[in-house]
């Protein structure tokens, strides 16, 4: 059976993770994630997309994106794959598989959701148990849009933009929404839509994907969203 094509828009979010195959590690030393970023830094240059936020955690990638145009997304995570598993089977004489299939992906509706998307990726470390707050761990955005830190992969989305008038309100009101856990139901659906590749937002905004691709997107789900795994996410 033939695969489904991506579904990518331009200028739409779209909330991506990629998985070690049979979620063993895809990260095995700190020079490994050095190399990841600096390939994905050359991607998005490459290919025309803007990163907002990131975590790379032992056993899988979430990534928060923006393509220029169709194709850019698609291209950027096949550079991705060349390059990072090229080196990763040289530096550790291995060739077994490294990622586990395709990677998953949903389009985000940037007004209602973008925040909630950006939080529940920097927060993956504290949700794993890994760290108690989201500065603690070195791999991930959190430092940039929280902190202000330099990382030239970022890209400031509108909405990340509209929480303050300068950088340091910007950084303060974006620190402020860490206080509280994302609820369950916000956590439920994010799982869900990236399982399903379904849209992340409300129903107008899926309605409007699907008029503008022609067909349904995703595979609808019935009933309630499970629980959320417990660990990495």
């Amino acid at each position: 059976m033939p695969r489904k094509p991506r579904m990518y828009l331009p200028h739409i979010p779209v909330h991506l993770v990629q998985r070690g195959n049979n979620r063993n590690a895809c990260f095995f030393a700190e020079d490994d994630y050095h190399f990841y970023l600096d390939c994905l830094g050359r991607g998005l240059r490459r290919y025309g997309v803007q990163l907002h936020a990131y975590v790379l955690m032992t056993n899988h990638v979430h990534l928060l994106l923006t393509p220029q145009d169709e194709t850019g997304i698609s291209r950027l995570m096949q550079y991705l794959g060349r390059q990072y598993v090229g080196y990763i089977n040289k530096t550790y004489r291995r060739s077994v598989t490294l990622w586990e299939g395709r990677h998953k992906a949903s389009l985000v509706q940037a007004d209602n959701y973008l925040l909630t998307c950006m939080r529940y990726i920097e927060l993956n470390p504290v949700t794993a148990g890994m760290v108690e707050r989201p500065e603690q761990y070195p791999w991930t955005s959190y430092h940039h849009n929280a902190w202000g830190k330099t990382d030239n992969l970022i890209s400031q989305q509108l909405v990340y933009q509209a929480l303050g008038a300068s950088s340091t309100e910007r950084q303060l009101a974006y620190r402020a929404l860490f206080r509280n856990q994302l609820p369950d139901t916000d956590i439920h659906e994010l799982q869900a839509c990236l399982t399903y590749n379904y849209p992340l937002g409300n129903s107008r905004f899926r309605d409007e994907i699907e008029a503008m691709q022609g067909r349904p997107i995703g595979k609808r789900q019935r009933g309630r969203p499970s629980s959320p795994s417990t660990g990495e996410d």
